[in-house]
């Protein structure tokens, strides 16, 4: 694959990946989005309501 590199050890094993940025810039966006969401999936929620609320106390939404 172009732009994907791998680094192999002694016993041909891949052991690591270089990415380059430049040609694959959505791949890693991609890559990385799906990482954030992993990482969050414990974390607690709002519920829409609750954040349409937070964000008229703001003054960031309209109060319709």
């Amino acid at each position: 694959m172009k732009g994907i590199s791998y680094l192999i050890d002694e016993a041909g094993n891949k052991t690591a990946v270089v990415i380059d940025l430049k040609k694959m810039r959505d791949f890693w966006e991609d890559f990385y989005d799906a990482y954030v969401v992993e990482k969050r999936a414990s974390e607690p929620r709002l519920s829409l309501e609750e954040v349409k609320s937070r964000l008229r106390e703001a003054g960031k939404l309209s109060k319709k």
